[in-house]
C-alpha cells in the first residue's frame, strides 16, 4: 500500500498518462481529496516527465529516419501515451465555441461524441503548429530539450488555469472536483518542485524560455476571458485546452527567430 506522496505520484501519473500505475488516489478513497491536492503540484513534474519519455522516443527515431519524420512519430506516441487527452480537449473546445451560442449549446456540442469541421480544423493546425514548431529547430538536441521544457509548461498551464478560471456555475464532473483541489500552495510547490526543468530551458535558451513564459501568462489571460464569455466558467475542457496550449507556445518560442 502506497502512502503520501508516492500515491500523489501515482495519481498524477493515472490522470495524464494512460501508463498501468498501480495504486493511486482511487486506492485509498477515504484520502482522495488529499492524494489529489499533492497529485496537483507533481502536475508539471509528470508533464516533464512526459516530455522526457516523448524526447527518447525522438531521439530513437532520429537515428533511423530524418528529423521531420522522427518528430512525428514521437508526437505519435506521445498521443498514445497520454491517451490524446490534450488533443481531444483541443477538438470538443474548439467544436464547442465554434458551433455554441448560449452556454448550454456550448457544453451540449463539446459532450458530443463526434468532432466538426470547427474541432477538426482547431485540431488540425494545433497539431501542424506544435510539430512545425519542433520540425524547424536547428538539431535534435534542441527539439528533445524543447519537447521536455513543453511538456512541464503544458501542465503548469493546466494548474494555473485551474486557479484563474472559475468552475462553470451548477456543473460538477471530473474536472471540476480536480480544479476543487487546486490552491496558490499547489502552483507554489508545483514550480519548487519542478524547477530543474525552466532552468534547463533558460540553460538552453534564455531568449526562448523567457519567451515562452511570457506567451504563457498572454494566453491565460486571453482565455479566461474567452472561457468566461463562452461558458461561464472553465470545465474539464477547457484545462485540456490550456496544457495543449503550452506545448504549443513552448515550441513555437524556440523556433522563433530560427
Amino acid at each position: 500500500m502506497t502512502s503520501g506522496w508516492p500515491r500523489a505520484a501515482a495519481t498524477a501519473l493515472q490522470f495524464l498518462t494512460r501508463l498501468p500505475i498501480p495504486g493511486g488516489a482511487s486506492a485509498e478513497p477515504a484520502h482522495f481529496e488529499a492524494d489529489l491536492a499533492r497529485a496537483l503540484a507533481l502536475f508539471p513534474l509528470t508533464g516533464a516527465l512526459i516530455g522526457a519519455l516523448t524526447a527518447l522516443a525522438f531521439w530513437l527515431a532520429a537515428q533511423l529516419w530524418p528529423l521531420p519524420l522522427a518528430i512525428l512519430l514521437a508526437l505519435a506516441m506521445e498521443a498514445r501515451l497520454t491517451g490524446a487527452l490534450h488533443e481531444d480537449a483541443v477538438a470538443d473546445l474548439c467544436d464547442g465555441f465554434g458551433g455554441g451560442r448560449r452556454p448550454e449549446d456550448v457544453l451540449r456540442i463539446m459532450k458530443d461524441s463526434r468532432i466538426g469541421a470547427f474541432g477538426l480544423l482547431g485540431l488540425a493546425f494545433a497539431l501542424a503548429l506544435r510539430a512545425g514548431g519542433l520540425i524547424v529547430l536547428p538539431n535534435a538536441a534542441t527539439a528533445a530539450v524543447a519537447l521536455i521544457v513543453s511538456g512541464w509548461l503544458g501542465r503548469l498551464l493546466m494548474l494555473a488555469a485551474m486557479l484563474a478560471i472559475p468552475p462553470m456555475p451548477g456543473r460538477v464532473g471530473l474536472g471540476g472536483s480536480v480544479a476543487s483541489q487546486a490552491t496558490p500552495r499547489s502552483l507554489a510547490l508545483a514550480l519548487l518542485l519542478s524547477l530543474p526543468v525552466p532552468l534547463l530551458g533558460l540553460w538552453w535558451d534564455a531568449r526562448a524560455m523567457l519567451l515562452a513564459l511570457l506567451a504563457a501568462v498572454l494566453f491565460l489571460a486571453w482565455f479566461r476571458r474567452l472561457v468566461l464569455r463562452h461558458l461561464g466558467g472553465s470545465t474539464g475542457d477547457c484545462f485540456g485546452f490550456a496544457g495543449y496550449a503550452g506545448l504549443v507556445l513552448t515550441g513555437l518560442a524556440f523556433a522563433a527567430g530560427r
